[in-house]
């Protein structure tokens, strides 16, 4: 996944709870916490943005099964976005070997 799709990815994750004001959320999220640009959030960023995103989420259910399922959705992404990563820097280190 590259950097420019994690908030997209973020919030289609996010739409599947809170429907409509997802993107609104999460936008509210990136910038109160990150204190970044929604379209500058990373990988690197979302271990963070989860946890600030489950407090918020608290907020707003006491339904913990909820909670918990959009917090694993939210960390699969983290874990894609990790994934990702690691591949396309291995990419460049052996390109730059050649």
């Amino acid at each position: 996944m590259a950097d420019g799709d994690v908030y997209g990815r973020v919030v289609h994750v996010t739409h599947a709870y809170l429907g409509p004001a997802a993107e609104r959320f999460v936008e509210r999220q990136v910038r109160s916490h990150l204190k970044k640009e929604p379209e500058a959030v990373t990988g690197s960023d979302l271990a963070r943005l989860i946890d600030w995103m489950k407090v918020a989420v608290s907020l707003l259910t006491d339904d913990q099964q909820i909670i918990e399922s959009y917090v694993e959705q939210l960390k699969r992404l983290a874990a894609d976005a990790a994934g990702s990563h690691s591949v396309r820097a291995s990419r460049r280190l052996s390109s730059q070997g050649q």
